[in-house]
């Protein structure tokens, strides 16, 4: 039976030099496979790179221009528009998962099944299946009659719906104990205040795993900017990565830099919902 401080390799067993000097040149190979790209990409937005065979790992003539140089071409409009997508859309989608989720786990009503399922569907359909149908209702928004088509708010409602956060408020919801809510209906309490008091605070953690997995799917949306946008001033920065990479005027190194702007929000996304974000994942690990 493997040690408790075993690694999953074993590694942490091999007490020969020679095993230490494996051990060494694998977890080398390990942070390179993975952390060199990154590397590249951080070492190339601070260099005068002008060959894209020419990226490394190694800094030979750190500069800033890079940055005055994407900014010149349109980057902080593009960055800006991408704040405004994800701050809205990631808003509403927060809002229609946990309403959502409450009504799916805790309420019981007809067709139920029907739409549990009509949700999952949705995480089986690529997105390029979805959009015609969507361009043709953003160019004409049921009920309302509104184009919005060219704007960002053709980005922003779409994005109001994921089945993946409904799915997971819906699962946190289902274990918070029945017993909470009937104890409060007997102190009076209504549906709204049971919500607000006792469903919500207890999914904490699960509100730190959608905001961090849909801050990173709106962030990184592309094909929906692509059927929205019209002209330049409503590109979103994944976008705008495109029309960067094929202007001939714009060197590797403007691009590295563009492109280490669109990363870091994602990151630090991440820091700022880690800890709820750690703890959903125990919750549904130990859960499952």
């Amino acid at each position: 039976m493997t040690a408790a401080n075993d690694s999953a390799l074993g590694l942490d067993a091999v007490k020969s030099p020679g095993g230490r000097i494996l051990k060494f040149v694998l977890y080398a190979l390990l942070l390179l496979v993975f952390a060199g790209p990154l590397l590249a990409l951080l070492v190339s937005a601070f260099n005068d790179v002008s060959d894209p065979t020419a990226l490394s790992v190694i800094p030979s003539s750190p500069t800033l221009e890079n940055f005055g140089i994407a900014f010149d071409q349109g980057v902080g409009m593009y960055l800006l528009n991408s704040f405004l997508v994800v701050g809205f859309g990631l808003l509403l989608q927060v809002v229609v998962s946990v309403l959502a989720g409450y009504a799916l786990a805790r309420k019981k009503f007809r067709f139920m099944t029907f739409v549990l399922v009509a949700i999952l569907a949705t995480l089986m359909l690529p997105e390029e299946i979805l959009a015609i149908p969507l361009s043709l209702i953003l160019s004409d928004l049921p009920v309302v009659h509104l184009n919005l088509i060219g704007s960002l708010a053709g980005m922003i409602v779409p994005l109001g719906a994921w089945a993946f956060s409904i799915l997971v408020m819906t699962e946190f919801m289902k274990d918070v104990p029945r017993e909470l809510e009937e104890a409060a209906r007997i102190d009076g309490a209504g549906d709204l205040r049971i919500f607000a008091q006792i469903i919500l605070p207890m999914c904490k953690p699960a509100l730190g795993v959608i905001g961090v997995f849909g801050f990173t799917m709106i962030w990184d949306q592309y094909l929906l900017p692509l059927l929205v946008s019209t002209d330049a001033s409503t590109y979103t920065l994944p976008l705008a990565l495109r029309t960067l990479r094929i202007d001939p005027t714009v060197t590797p190194g403007v691009i590295m830099a563009a492109s280490l702007l669109a990363l870091l929000p994602s990151v630090a996304a991440f820091l700022f919902f880690q800890r709820s974000f750690v703890r959903g994942l125990a919750s549904g690990a130990l859960k499952g």
